[in-house]
């Protein structure tokens, strides 16, 4: 049994992280959209592959191929995803070097295995672009999924000009060799690598495509109170549960389903220990960082709590507010301002 325990001078409130009953864990029975009618063609376009056959004896007139089979892509993938020098003969050099390594052979063979058919992966992810279009009807859909495999440090998923691009290597499941180098392991702890998980690739899809919908490029984000910080991830937590409504909120979260559990189950009392410590207006990042940012735990909580706890306390808020405000769209919802979801919510877990 694990326990989220107040320490470092704030007050002592247990919050116990135990076992809960398996039906909390179901989702409740939803009365979803029907987004059938809504057509969606979007095409799976393999550069992965593509790339690993080029020929390393002409990589001039191999790129030459790729770059008509892959107009706009190619740059991206090369400058930008491979960061690559511009200098023709630096160019074919980087390129030869990556493609004679064996380490990404190897990974290129795992990629060739795991996803010798990506249609599980294109039909979540045209599922969650219909229910984009039904939430955000404006919004322009991308129309191609092109996958690649890229530095195992370096993107796993990106909207491009392009369309959705996806970086198999860092889909091959949490326990692949690669993640657990000594090199990568500093780059990806444990609690980041233990997403590389296939069944993230809609997620992070979607998560991607509501950052573009609702862009925070606030350079001052992280000096709002903590509340407004809690409540704009929440917001964004719970746009992504309407665009993606059977996937499994662990999977939306990032939480292992024993945290979710936990916060689940303890919702009031993680709740009050935000009020009791004089938090939710707090606005030092040194006081709030731990909370609305990424990391195996929140370390005021204890070892079983989950990082970004904050994402968790700013969805149920937004989830009530909802709850009052049910003619609002989602549209309507990310342009509420975080105070005012707050103050009108009246949010109070018992």
């Amino acid at each position: 049994m694990g326990r989220f325990i107040l320490i470092r001078g704030m007050k002592r409130t247990a919050v116990v992280f135990c076992m809960v009953m398996v039906m909390l864990g179901c989702k409740t029975k939803r009365n979803l959209p029907d987004v059938s009618g809504i057509k969606i063609a979007v095409q799976v376009k393999r550069f992965d592959k593509d790339f690993f056959a080029m020929d390393t004896n002409n990589i001039p007139a191999s790129l030459t191929a790729l770059q008509q089979k892959y107009p706009g892509f190619l740059n991206d993938f090369l400058y930008n995803i491979m960061a690559l020098p511009p200098q023709e003969d630096s160019l074919v050099k980087g390129l030869k070097l990556f493609l004679h390594d064996l380490n990404y052979k190897r990974i290129q063979d795992s990629v060739n295995i795991q996803f010798a058919s990506f249609e599980p992966y294109r039909k979540a992810i045209e599922k969650g672009l219909q229910y984009t279009k039904y939430y955000f009807p404006a919004y322009k859909l991308p129309e191609q999924i092109i996958t690649f495999t890229g530095p195992v440090e370096g993107y796993g998923n990106v909207i491009t000009g392009s369309g959705l691009a996806i970086g198999l290597q860092l889909y091959l499941g949490k326990n692949f060799p690669a993640y657990h180098t000594d090199y990568i392991s500093q780059v990806y702890p444990d609690y980041q690598s233990r997403r590389f998980e296939p069944a993230y690739i809609p997620v992070n899809c979607m998560k991607n495509i509501i950052d573009e919908l609702y862009a925070d490029d606030n350079p001052n984000k992280l000096s709002r109170p903590l509340i407004e910080q809690m409540i704009e991830s929440g917001k964004r937590l719970y746009v992504l549960d309407q665009l993606l409504p059977e996937t499994a909120d662990s999977l939306k979260t990032g939480y292992t389903q024993l945290q979710l559990d936990g916060c689940i189950q303890n919702e009031a009392y993680i709740w009050n220990f935000f009020v009791q410590n004089d938090l939710l207006y707090a606005a030092d990042p040194s006081l709030t960082r731990d909370y609305v940012t990424d990391g195996p735990k929140t370390s005021t909580l204890g070892d079983a709590s989950p990082g970004n706890i904050g994402q968790f306390v700013g969805w149920q808020v937004v989830k009530k507010w909802m709850e009052k405000n049910a003619q609002n769209t989602l549209p309507q919802l990310l342009q509420t301002p975080a105070k005012q979801i707050f103050e009108e919510a009246k949010y109070k877990p018992r």
